[in-house]
């Protein structure tokens, strides 16, 4: 027989990816929305903050938890009363880059994460869970998520991107495919017990230099236009409508150095990403 994996948050951009990696493991996802995802063997409908969350789970030794980190401790006394003593949980960099955002709702995610790791160890601690956190850098996956495809719609329409400074703050941006590798891998290594692992992708580019492959990847050549600050906020305000759920900061940080050295992840994890080539064809 297969053995269990539960998977919280299964619908998440690392949660459509591990099916493809799972190899024989029998994928149990967890998730609010009620449409299963292919690959996954049995789909619990559930959310983490509601009472009730441990019905229908199956038993299991290990669970991955991909919804976010400030919801992952909830679940642990239902996960470990299922026989689960093996957690891996997803947080973000932005814990670090966002942590003194002059937004107030930024630095609130940033506390959030923060806090959801903390209360994550301690309950894990508290029921015998060996637990180990991944915080990835800048997740993409073509046509789902919401930063490099979202950069992709917009420079498709406008044909032209205006970036404040000209870009130069350096990104890792870090494939989703790969993260779902990497969390199965954290599950199999007993040395990333107890630790917590910065993943970055596999090349370290400007901002400039980023957009410029995502130009490349749509057959388009690049026009990128470098703008003083004032300049930036005026024409973010006329393109906001393209780009939903993007803050006023994202001007600012293009100029700013969101890097983290994923040594410990390379040596523990074995991980190793793939360099940022996206592939926008059918896009």
């Amino acid at each position: 027989m297969s053995e269990t994996l539960i998977v919280l948050g299964a619908t998440s951009l690392i949660g459509r990816r591990l099916p493809e990696a799972a190899g024989s493991l029998r994928l149990a996802g967890v998730s609010r929305r009620s449409e299963p995802r292919p690959g996954y063997a049995d789909w619990i409908t559930a959310d983490l903050t509601e009472g009730g969350f441990g019905r229908g789970l199956p038993e299991a030794e290990r669970a991955l938890i991909l919804s976010p980190v400030w919801t992952a401790a909830a679940a642990v006394p239902s996960l470990a009363a299922k026989g689960v003593r093996r957690i891996v949980a997803t947080s973000s960099t932005s814990r670090f880059t966002k942590a003194h955002s002059p937004d107030p709702a930024e630095r609130a995610v940033a506390q959030a994460l923060a806090t959801g790791e903390a209360r994550l160890r301690e309950v894990c601690a508290e029921r015998g869970v060996a637990w180990t956190i991944l915080r990835p850098t800048l997740i993409y996956d073509e046509g789902l998520d919401g930063n490099v495809t979202r950069l992709a719609r917009l420079i498709r329409k406008a044909r032209v991107l205006p970036l404040a400074g000209g870009g130069r703050g350096l990104r890792q941006p870090v494939h989703a495919a790969d993260l779902a590798r990497g969390c199965l891998d954290a599950l199999e290594r007993n040395a990333a017990r107890s630790k917590a692992y910065d993943l970055a992708g596999g090349e370290t580019l400007t901002y400039r230099e980023m957009a410029g492959r995502i130009f490349d990847a749509l057959g388009l050549r690049r026009r990128i236009v470098p703008l003083p600050a004032w300049a930036w906020r005026a024409a973010f305000t006329l393109a906001r409508p393209l780009l939903p759920g993007a803050g006023a900061q994202m001007g600012a940080r293009m100029q700013d150095d969101l890097v983290f050295d994923d040594a410990e992840a390379r040596r523990d994890l074995g991980w190793s990403p793939r360099p940022f080539r996206p592939d926008f064809r059918g896009f």
